[in-house]
Order: structure tokens, then sequence, then C-alpha cells
């Protein structure tokens, strides 16, 4: 199968504009009869069923928790970036466009990506009309605060809440169309297989998770947005429950997946504490602005706090290492997150980490404490003299920027931020990879759909953060609700679709054969016990950096794993009735097959760039050396069977509108 971007044609600034004044419509009366299944409510799945309802389809959502609220879009922190250049600092659609591009290492998709930006502004003003509290300045305007990878200011927030309160926006908006009868809510209920019908994809089967019944759906198309996969390594900043079964549903169906190697690390992140750990806790990159990161400058002091017998604070200036600023002296701390998370590991490595793992290094507020303090006596005609005053001055600034973060540190560490700096180290919090999507963000699978951090097509080898509320709001808003109505303008005669079709009969029986074979195993360890085994394999060598003996290690030993897994799992309780460990086994049995594709991917890739860092592919001074002659492609990978006979479709990527250069951020 030859893979179609759909791209149009024309200049790049004109492609969306172009595209959407000669699509095809359907009016508001057919869209009466027209049903679209949405998978996920988050803010991509959420501000899609909205919108589409808002237009007049009849929406069927879903999603496993107990309601739309409790996505993970929920869990972002630091902020939504939009091209608006409020601040006067040199900002525009272009250079939203450029950053997000060779953020990603000239990895992504151009057309798609200049699209982004392009409706960032529109993301903002429709928040903002829903009364998403967004931070302000003195004057009443808007804030803006900066971000890795870019040199202007161009982030909104919400303190350090913003997913949550924008995810608050598009559930109000959601709501209105539950009241109006538009959007038919199931919430608790977890897509378990796509139906297809002559071609196209025209339902799912979900299992009520209250009640354990296995239901059909029908709809004349079907729109994935149900997140990323990072949780294939078992510990990660997402939810425990967030996982990859819809979108691998849908792979193994016909949707190629994409670049599933491209996996984000997050610099600013809790550091581990034990085995005890079943999650990590992200601490916002917006931290980043004003926190400065450093270790030790001698190996001594290093080991000396490692054992207790130091404190950061008795360290002078001399005696740290800022190694972002002295390495990266034009972002200094707001490299991207690849570059900001490999330094990090390369210090630990080296033994400088500071925790008693030896793995974390600090982002101290000591600085930015005494310049806002400093700043605020002057403001007030105070004391410029009084240390204690420049101190409780600006900790009241720190804390009115990113208070509930620090009251979030203090009570998972037990140390006061304000006073002691931060422990961060990286994690993995976000996935690039995803179902392969055209321009419409349609599938391999005609009216599959694929939208958010499901489908892969915005963000290349990394993601710039505060980057990815603005693509799921982007999609969900902007972008899916012109493409799916030029798709299903052939339908509109159609009428309702029965569920009592030989296609849907069958994705049901597999649904259930795959049940009733974990309930009948009957083995000796539980869920968890593979997952754990699982994700340690993915982080020792599918990791940070990677290498080609750790893949190829890695292959057998996850293949191993998974059929260890289907021998020996066991699942207590009873099929037909409320079974969290049932629900787990049927994630974990697609993190095991995504896994080891994952593993493929970084295997064929013989180069770095962006999150994915081959070790056999490094400059000198240890960056990322990419090989555009031989990769400037998407690897888009078709399901045959199993994960290792998976076949690579290649969508070669055309640079009209940028540069191919190696990054540089000095």
């Amino acid at each position: 199968m030859a893979l179609d971007s759909k791209i149009p044609n024309g200049p790049i600034a004109d492609k969306w504009t172009n595209y959407k004044d000669h699509i095809n419509l359907v009016n508001p009366a057919n869209k009466r009869n027209l049903d679209i299944i949405v998978v996920g409510t988050g803010l991509a799945g959420g501000s899609a069923a909205a919108t589409l309802a808002e237009l007049g389809y009849n929406v069927k959502a879903f999603c496993f928790q107990d309601s739309p609220r409790r996505a993970h879009s929920i869990a972002a922190q630091g902020g939504i970036n939009a091209a608006k250049n409020y601040q006067g600092d040199g900002d525009s659609t272009f250079r939203l466009f450029y950053d997000t591009v060779k953020g990603g290492d000239y990895r992504a998709r151009e057309a798609n990506v200049h699209r982004l930006a392009e409706v960032s502004t529109n993301i903002i003003d429709q928040c903002v009309a829903q009364g998403v509290p967004l931070a302000r300045e003195y004057g009443g305007l808007l804030d803006n605060r900066s971000f890795g990878g870019a040199l202007v200011s161009r982030t909104f927030y919400a303190r350090g809440q913003t997913g949550q309160q924008l995810l608050l926006g598009a559930y109000s908006a959601m709501n209105r169309q539950i009241g109006r009868g538009k959007i038919k809510m199931h919430n608790r209920h977890e897509m378990l297989d796509l139906v297809i019908v002559n071609g196209k994809a025209r339902g799912i089967i979900a299992r009520n998770l209250i009640t354990g019944e296995i239901e059909r759906h029908s709809a004349h198309a079907v729109v994935i947005a149900s997140g990323g996969y990072g949780n294939v390594f078992f510990l990660s900043t997402n939810a425990m429950g967030s996982n990859a079964t819809a979108a691998w549903k849908i792979h193994k169906k016909g949707a190629f997946f994409a670049n599933p190697c491209y996996t984000q690390i997050h610099p600013t992140c809790i550091p581990v504490s034990g085995d005890h750990q079943s999650k990590l806790t992200l601490m916002s990159e917006s931290l980043r602005n004003d926190g400065r990161i450093w270790v030790p400058a001698k190996l001594e002091d290093a080991q000396a706090i490692r054992d207790g017998k130091k404190k950061p604070t008795e360290l002078t200036e001399v005696e740290r290492d800022y190694y972002l600023e002295r390495r990266y002296p034009a972002f200094g701390n707001l490299v991207p997150r690849d570059v900001a998370s490999r330094a990090a590991k390369e210090r630990c490595d080296a033994g400088y980490g500071v925790n008693k793992t030896g793995e974390a290094v600090y982002l101290d507020f000591a600085a930015a404490i005494q310049r806002y303090g400093k700043e605020q006596v002057l403001i007030r005609h105070l004391d410029a003299n009084d240390k204690e005053l420049i101190i409780k001055l600006g900790t009241e600034v720190v804390s009115n920027k990113y208070g509930n973060l620090f009251q979030m540190y203090y009570k998972i560490v037990d140390e006061d931020p304000y006073k002691t700096p931060m422990m961060i180290y990286p994690a993995v919090h976000y996935t690039m990879g995803g179902t392969w999507v055209d321009y419409n963000l349609q599938t391999t699978i005609p009216g599959c759909f694929s939208i958010g951090e499901s489908n892969f097509s915005d963000h290349g080898a990394n993601r710039l953060g505060a980057s990815a509320l603005m693509q799921g709001l982007a999609d969900g808003y902007f972008v899916l609700p012109y493409t799916i109505g030029d798709y299903l303008s052939p339908d509109i005669k159609m009428g309702p679709i029965s569920t009592d079709l030989p296609e849907f009969a069958e994705a049901e029986k597999n649904v259930k054969d795959q049940i009733d074979r974990f309930m009948n195993t009957n083995g000796t360890h539980s869920v968890d016990y593979f997952h754990r085994k699982l994700g340690k394999i993915m982080w020792d060598k599918v990791g940070m950096a990677r290498n080609e003996q750790g893949l190829n290690e890695a292959i057998s030993e996850i293949s191993a794993l998974r059929e260890a897994f289907y021998k020996d799992v066991k699942i207590p309780g009873v099929a037909n009735s409320f079974n969290q460990e049932l629900e787990k086994a049927t994630r974990v049995a697609d993190f095991l097959e995504l896994g080891e594709l994952f593993a493929k991917d970084a295997l064929h890739r013989n180069e770095s760039c962006g999150g994915h860092f081959r070790e056999e592919y490094q400059t000198p001074e240890g960056e990322a050396q990419r090989d555009d002659e031989n990769f400037a492609y998407v690897a888009a990978w078709e399901y045959t069977g199993k994960p290792s006979d998976a076949i690579l479709h290649k969508e070669n990527l055309v640079f009209d509108n940028v540069k191919l250069v190696q990054r540089n951020y000095k």
C-alpha cells in the first residue's frame, strides 16, 4: 500500500485556507443523520466531540474514566503555545512553525505543522470565550512565559494547572451537547476492537468496565483520541490507566503505526525513589523559566551530598556547575526537552548525581527569588538592603506563578523547594509516534481518524513544551470538524448502520475469545509483574540512549516475555463484572506487542534525532547526529500478524520552507 499524505498543493501559508475553500461539506439537515464515535475525552477527544455535536452530528463519546474531566490531559501543567506575539518579541506564525519543525529535529511533516501554527491563535480566543482563567498581567492582558526550544514568550498558562483549566473548558462544551442529546456519553467503557464493514470503519466493540458486558456500537466514522503509549515503560508521568489499546487495535486492523521509537523523556520530573513506585510525577517545564539547573562541580561534593554530609545550599556559586548554561549559552536552561534530558543523564552517569541513587540534578530558585524580591522592593519603595524582606517578597512572586507545583513537590519529597533546590531527573512523558494519518487526520483505514497524541503528525522526533495542548485542541476544535465532513459527505443517504452485521459479530467474538483466554490461563503471576518486567527492558535498552546490541536484546526479551505472559498470567475474579486486573491484562497484552515494534523501529533507524538517541550516531560533543540523506522519512509500520514481521512503509519528508541543518542551541 502506497502512503498518500494528501497534502494540498500551493504555498504552505495558503494550503489550509485553500483546502477549506474546496472540500465537500455536509449541510446541517444531513449532519443530523450521521453518527460519529469519539474514543477518548481528553483535550483532543473532548474538543472534537463538543465541536462535532455543535455542528449537528450525532456523537457517541467513550472514556474509561468515570468522567471526561478525569482524562489525563488534566495533568498538563505548564501552558499552551500560540503565535499571538502579545509580548512584541518577534513571534509569528512562521516562527512557531519553524521552532516546531526544528524542535522536532526535522522529522515532522511541514504542512501539518504550519496548519497547527496557523490555528494556534484561534485556540486562545476560543478558550477565553469559554471562560478558561488564563493568567493575566497587571493591566489585564493575557500573560505569556517562555518554554524550551524557543527564543520568544508564546506560552499561555493558568498557573501550573493549564491542562486542567483547558479540559474544563472542553468538558463544559461537551456537557452542553450532552444536555441537548447530541452527545451520548459512555463513561467507564473501553474500546477493545474496531469494526470494519466493506473496507470502512463503521463501529467499535467496547467493554462496560462496571458490568463486564461486551457492547456493539456503530457509526459512520470513528475518531481515536486515546492519547499516547508512554506506559509501555511502566514508570512514566502518565496516569496509571493511560494505555495504547485503542490505537493498537486499529493498527492490528490496518492502520499503520508511525515512528513508535519517537518517545519523549521529560527532563523535569521527580526522581525515582525505589521499586515500590507505580508512576512518576512531572514538575512542569515552566519551572525552567526561573529555575537554574546545576550539579556540584566537584565529584567529592556530589558524593558528600549523596552521603548526607553536605547540603546543596552550602555550595558556593563557583562550586556549582550550571551545565546547561555552560553548554548552551544562547538557550541556557530553556533548551528543548531531549537536549536537557540527555545532558542530565550525562552528568549523572559521570558521577555528579545528587540523590541517593545518583540519578538527580538540582533545579534551584534561589536566584529567581532574589531577582523578583529586589524588583518588588523597588516597585513598593521599600528597603533595598533588607535581605529577609527581599526573600519574602521574591518567594511570594514565585509562589503566585508556581505555587501548586511547589506544594506538590513538598508533599511528595518532604523538602521545602523555596529553601532547598528541587531534585529532578528525566522520565518518560510523551509519545511523538502514533498512528499514521494523512493531512485530513485519517488513518490508512477509511473512516478511521486519529487526533491528538494518538497520532504522529505534528511533533517529529521531539515535542516542544506546551505544544501538546496546542495540538490536541487544534485537531479537535479546528481541523477534524472540516476534514471529517469531507469524508462523510458521500454517506448522507446511508442511514443508520446496523450492529447486527456479521462484521460486528466477528469482532465481538474476537474480543470475547481474548478475555476467555485470560480468564482461563490461571497462571502464577499478576499483570503488574509482567508490566514491570517490560518496563525495565524498555528503560534499560530502549530508553534515553539506545544501541544495536541492546535493541536486539530487547526485541528478543520482549518476545519471550509476551509468550510467558500468555502462559502464566493470573486474572482473579470473573469476566462479567468489575475486574481491574482484566482491564490491565488487555492493555499490557497490547504493550507487549507495541514494545517490540518500538524496539524494531529504533533498531532500523541508524541515526540520532530528537528523542531517539542511538549511541553509535552522535557528534564528538555528544549531540544527536541525524542522517538526512537516508532517514528523512516517516517510518509507518503495517501489521501482518506479529510485530517482528511488520512491514515498513516510508513517507519521505520534503522541506521546502526550512533549511535542514544540525540543531544548534548554543
